[in-house]
């Protein structure tokens, strides 16, 4: 087989089969495909896309460019959950601990962030001593005492997307359905898990802006699952604002501590709620979406969601008692309210320029080698559709290095646009897909 004739395929807009798309993944993996010629059918596959056959075939290919997670060791019905991406996005703290507190085992394996997108394992780090690398072993027994572990990607888990990602990253090819659908289930499903719960993000903080593109991501990625055995779903979801107030690493742990604890009532709560009701019914433990809020309500209510997210905490080296005192987790040195300049009402906030500002205080990276400052962020003090007077806060800076605190400080405020006239307010769930 050439590999020429493979792109020149894909270029006139033809199919690949699986066996082309085999050699391709194989090849690459091996080195024998240098990157130049994988650019090209990239680039082609972005202009002329894959059809659901062709996006099977290749996250086939993808999952068996390496060994996948034996879970079997783990007694009782495993779920997974996964977001697109967005800002302000706690929902995995919230989530992981409901689902395990309701009997499901949740065996999660999480990613940094990058960009202006907010990582579960840099917010975990946050909490003193915790720990996110185990391994295989380990992690089973994990899950298996506790009921839930959320780790980092091992190695050897899918290598054709750590490759295939780092290239689209640096030659303009990451906006393509069937390669951000191919790169997402095959890790998904080489996970080993029963099911898996998406999390689709629409709107100007989300991968894909358009609510149509993020629908039909999602239905890509239903029928990957569900075609190669994984139950799969899909909530879409909204990312035209933050969807918790806070931005930043040991920020939005506290966060979620409080919803749990405290049981508030706000978007990252009802956003949560819905994605671990789905994890419930794919897991059988309840029969409809009434039954499984009902339940979820009861272990926030009673604190044993609260308890178990103290188990796994303490069960993955971190102090236990940062669930009743938040002081543990690191702080910044300086709070500093950002003001609004008019009144009126917050008719539009431009997500990513939000991530980017904290990005800027040092709550992000915008390269994998740059070190997060896990104290600092920002808390939002209004959203979407919120009056504000001039002088009022939008919201407090968590500082501690002031070097690009001005620059932080202007991207928020352009992010904000205050109006006269009050916004329609946006639905925050737009659809499930199931089957």
């Amino acid at each position: 087989m050439v590999f020429t004739d493979i792109i020149e395929k894909k270029k006139n807009g033809l199919k690949l089969n699986q066996e082309e798309l085999n050699f391709f993944i194989d090849g690459y993996v091996k080195g024998i495909i240098p990157d130049y010629q994988v650019s090209a059918l990239l680039m082609a596959i972005v202009l002329k896309g894959m059809d659901e056959e062709e996006t099977v075939a290749l996250t086939s290919a993808m999952i068996d460019s390496g060994p996948r997670m034996d879970l079997s060791g783990i007694k009782g019905f495993k779920v997974d959950k996964h977001s697109t991406g967005g800002v302000g996005d706690d929902t995995t703290l919230l989530v992981a601990p409901l689902v395990a507190a309701c009997g499901c085992k949740v065996a999660k394996m999480s990613g940094r962030g990058l960009g202006f997108t907010g990582g579960t394992l840099d917010k975990l780090e946050s909490i003193p001593g915790f720990n996110v690398f185990f391994d295989n072993e380990t992690f089973i027994k994990n899950v298996s005492k506790v009921g839930l572990s959320i780790i980092g990607q091992t190695q050897d888990l899918v290598p054709a997307d750590k490759k295939l990602y780092a290239l689209r990253d640096v030659t303009g090819t990451v906006q393509s359905l069937p390669l951000i659908a191919s790169s997402i289930m095959s890790k998904k499903i080489a996970m080993g898990t029963d099911a898996v719960v998406l999390d689709v993000k629409t709107g100007n903080g989300a991968l894909l802006p358009a609510l149509k593109d993020s629908i039909k991501l999602a239905d890509i990625m239903v029928r990957i699952g569900n075609a190669k055995g994984l139950k799969t779903a899909a909530v879409v979801t909204d990312m035209n604002q933050p969807l918790g107030n806070c931005i930043g690493n040991a920020l939005s742990v506290e966060e979620a501590i409080h919803v749990l604890k405290d049981n508030i009532e706000c978007d990252i709560k009802t956003v949560s709620l819905t994605l671990a009701s789905k994890m419930l019914i794919l897991g059988g433990i309840c029969e409809s979406d009434s039954e499984a809020m009902m339940m979820l309500e009861e272990k926030i209510a009673s604190g044993q969601a609260l308890v178990k997210l103290a188990q796994m905490i303490k069960n993955q080296g971190g102090d236990p008692n940062v669930v009743d005192d938040t002081s543990i987790l690191p702080h910044a040195k300086e709070q500093i309210s950002v003001c609004a300049d008019s009144s009126g009402y917050v008719s539009e906030i431009i997500t990513h320029e939000v991530g980017s500002a904290a990005s800027l205080l040092g709550a992000g990276r915008m390269t994998k080698e740059d070190v997060i400052d896990p104290a600092v962020g920002i808390v939002i003090k209004k959203r979407l559709g919120d009056y504000v007077k001039k002088g009022e806060e939008l919201a407090i800076f968590h500082v501690n290095d002031k070097k690009n605190f001005e620059e932080a400080v202007a991207r928020f405020k352009k992010a904000y646009t205050i109006s006269k006239v009050q916004p329609d307010e946006l639905p925050l769930i737009y659809t499930v897909i199931e089957e």
